[in-house]
């Protein structure tokens, strides 16, 4: 699991790290530990926070403070658990503002992380469910958070995956049956496309996380955005 810690306190970040990093060896976990010292750093590190599973971020740091740098965050990706770590208590309701995951202090870590993660990890797992697919290229166990999106080309359709690409001769409607309420969206007619990956929809364009731009039939953008909204907990 990728996790992220970001705060400008160096001793912090430490305790932090040494506290994740034997709860791993407790619970037989492999965690890779990345720490930044500050929001702007981190918000610039865009292929860290596509890989991340995981961010704990200090509320009190200098500059961009943690909930400005979660808001920024949680705009282009939306489903990152973030855990709020502070101080002090009186923060805690500003975690709900940017749909923070958990709020910890800093005074007690080491008697509350160990169920924090224990909660934290049953819900990433839940949401990271297994599917099995006949490929051209043979059968391939896929996460379905691992799927950025599905195109169909000519007799087949074409996933677009963390792993690479691989073709299936299975219509795109009974694609888009088997992963019903997972995160898809069908953006056109020839596209099924991971919500997790859009950065943003405007002007019936769709732009996702590695740049690619697919048109949005007016006829659909409507409820395409909707979706997306919802998807994001905007409404």
């Amino acid at each position: 699991m990728n996790i992220i810690i970001c705060d400008d306190r160096i001793d912090d970040r430490k305790n932090l790290s040494d506290l994740l990093s034997d709860y791993g060896e407790k619970k037989n976990y492999e965690f890779t530990i990345t720490e930044y010292e500050s929001g702007e750093q981190l918000c610039e590190e865009q292929s860290a926070l596509e890989a991340c599973q995981l961010l704990f971020l200090d509320i009190n740091m200098q500059g961009m403070d943690g909930l400005k740098t979660a808001m920024r965050i949680k705009e282009k990706y939306p489903k990152l658990p973030v855990v709020l770590v502070t101080a002090y208590m009186n923060y805690a309701l500003d975690g709900y503002k940017v749909k923070a995951s958990r709020f910890l202090l800093k005074d007690n870590l080491a008697d509350t992380i160990e169920e924090c993660m224990d909660d934290l990890i049953a819900e990433i797992n839940k949401n990271r469910r297994i599917l099995e697919f006949r490929f051209v290229e043979g059968t391939i166990k896929l996460y379905a958070d691992d799927i950025i999106y599905i195109e169909t080309e000519l007799h087949k359709n074409v996933f677009y995956t963390e792993k690479g690409t691989f073709q299936i001769y299975k219509k795109l409607d009974e694609l888009e049956n088997e992963l019903k309420n997972m995160g898809f969206v069908r953006a056109h007619l020839s596209f099924l496309v991971n919500m997790k990956y859009i950065t943003k929809i405007s002007s019936y364009v769709m732009t996702l996380t590695t740049g690619k731009k697919i048109s949005v039939p007016k006829a659909r953008y409507a409820q395409v955005k909707r979706e997306y909204m919802l998807y994001k907990g905007e409404e």
